[in-house]
């Protein structure tokens, strides 16, 4: 059997200024990185209609398990049959983090027969949009820690330093650290801290900005630290702004590449779903609506972390309105939330199924509290059996979603024109009528509680003292009315990644709560959720390798 990398390594791919024609770009509305990438302009990017918005078809899954769900895959492949049922269609993705590539997860570019490509460039230094954020993340914090050095005439109390240096990798030693040792030019010894790239609060920002004049204004708002008044300190007042803005003006321009069945994808932007909002950036998914007249989008980990924050962040702040939602799931991962050890999962095991099919339950019933309709998928595997995948075709009916098969790993488009055909149906014959969850002007505590209770499925939600005051002070700074984004694990729908299945009445505990200031929403911590991953015991770069003619190997 072919590995991902094989599959893509063998595809012939079209040159990208071929792809970008299907969507009416030019060579001059593209800025080429080589023959098979490339960036749209920000010519082309003001002159696209404000007023034509395509069909926003969002693909989100039930809580990852080690049996696999294949969201990513399944996006593509559904962005590939629509295209071969004759459908303008782009697909709008998120960009990998270099560390699950070489942590537990591999590569992020869908997998088998339904892939972006080129797919090795993708997921390690792309267009280098991430190196870009890395860096205006550090200088922000080498220009905050210079200020102190040279006098520190905004007063900034050094116990309160919110803003973290960043890198683009699964370190655990970095998590808390001492900077400033040495001498007196060494600068001044404080506690730091590194946060994964896809944590820092500008990735949020790149994500959410619609321009360069409102990626400035939000990178003015981000909070770094407190005086010693307990006022807080901005970027904007450390003079930073203007060349945060230098480094990321290539970087925040979307990034667009093709399948293997050369469908247009635009990719941009990658905040996790577990500790950010997991969603690729707004300018990408409103470029897509306005070139293609259906649009994929994913959104990260299951439902109740990237859907949720992709219907109440980014599709408020936005103006999105998503005609449907795409939910998956294998027969593999509900029979493991229903109890089956891994290396049971391939044995036919009706009572297993039934046992966790509530994970599958409670997320079409999150989905459907927004008021869009979903249509359940499951991600086609080869020990699947008759019985099995009429169960929950049968329980899918029960629910009032559309149901289909996708076998899109092994057979790409042509294996998910079933799902298509139910999108399609959905769309055409079910209204979506997208509604928030909660208003952003409830107080932190209410939408915290209306979250946890709504869609975690939580009894009541506890705090530390820490978490109460940080609340506290935040509403009396004036950010009470701001969207939420919780940070909790992906593998539950609890805080805790050992309770499987449909958990109920549990307590939800806070730890932590700060603002995201120039992203526009109030962070909570839960649980033991961390902003830096470690790397596994055998981590996924023991193998990865190059060879003397450049030909990557083992990258998934």
């Amino acid at each position: 059997m072919k590995t991902d990398i094989e599959i893509a390594q063998e595809t012939v791919m079209q040159p990208i200024k071929e792809v970008a024609a299907k969507l009416g770009m030019t060579e001059d509305d593209i800025e080429l990185y080589g023959k098979y990438k490339a960036k749209i302009s920000e010519e082309y990017l003001r002159k696209l209609p404000k007023d034509k918005d395509g069909k926003l078809i969002l693909v989100t899954a039930i809580n990852p398990t080690p049996a696999g769900e294949g969201k990513t895959t399944v996006s593509v492949g559904l962005g590939d049959a629509l295209s071969r049922l004759g459908k303008k269609t782009v697909i709008a993705l998120r960009e990998p983090s270099l560390g699950p590539c070489f942590g537990v997860k591999g590569g992020a570019a869908g997998g088998g027969y339904s892939q972006v490509v080129p797919m090795e460039d993708i997921n390690l230094h792309f267009t280098g949009d991430f190196h870009a954020i890395t860096s205006a993340n550090n200088l922000l914090a080498a220009i905050l820690d210079n200020h102190i050095q040279q006098g520190n005439e905004l007063g900034i109390d050094t116990r309160q330093v919110v803003w973290k240096r960043c890198e683009d990798m699964n370190d655990r030693v970095l998590r808390n650290i001492v900077v400033g040792l040495g001498n007196k030019m060494d600068g001044v010894v404080r506690e730091d801290h590194f946060v994964i790239t896809v944590a820092s609060e500008i990735m949020a920002i790149l994500c959410l900005a619609t321009d360069m004049q409102d990626l400035k204004k939000r990178l003015s708002n981000i909070i770094v630290a407190y005086n010693f008044k307990g006022e807080p300190v901005t970027a904007k007042e450390l003079n930073a702004v203007g060349a945060m803005a230098a480094l990321l003006k290539d970087a925040i321009k979307p990034n667009i590449v093709q399948t293997l069945e050369h469908t247009p994808v635009i990719i941009h932007g990658g905040p996790f779903a577990n500790i950010a909002h997991g969603c690729n950036s707004v300018r990408a998914t409103k470029a897509a609506l306005a070139l293609g007249d259906y649009v994929v989008t994913e959104a990260g980990f299951g439902a109740d972390l990237g859907a949720e924050k992709f219907l109440d962040i980014k599709s408020r702040i936005a103006n999105l309105h998503p005609a449907a939602v795409v939910l998956v799931a294998t027969i593999r991962a509900l029979k493991y939330n229903g109890g089956v050890p891994k290396d049971e999962l391939n044995n036919e095991n009706l009572d297993a199924l039934k046992k966790g099919i509530v994970n599958l339950e409670k997320h079409i019933e999150n989905i459907q509290k927004f008021k869009v309709p979903v249509v359940v998928t499951l991600n086609s595997f080869v020990s699947d059996t008759e019985k099995e995948i009429e169960f929950v075709s049968e329980f899918c009916k029960s629910k009032d979603c559309e149901f289909a098969l996708a076998n899109v790993w092994a057979k790409g488009g042509e294996g998910g024109v079933e799902l298509a055909k139910k999108v399609l149906y959905t769309i055409e014959n079910k209204e979506s009528n997208y509604t928030p969850i909660y208003s952003t002007e409830l107080s932190i505590k209410e939408k915290i509680k209306t979250i946890a209770t709504e869609i975690y499925g939580a009894g009541d939600v506890s705090y530390t003292a820490a978490a109460n005051k940080q609340i506290a002070n935040l509403e009396k700074l004036g950010f009470a009315n701001t969207p939420i984004c919780m940070a909790k694990t992906q593998y539950s729908l609890s805080d805790d990644a050992s309770k499987l299945g449909r958990p109920e009445g549990f307590t939800l505990g806070v730890r932590e709560v700060y603002v995201s200031a120039g992203a526009g929403f109030v962070v909570v911590l839960t649980g033991s959720i961390a902003t830096m991953p470690g790397l596994p015991k055998a981590p996924a770069a023991y193998r990865i390798d190059v060879d003397e003619e450049g030909k990557i190997t083992g990258l998934f």
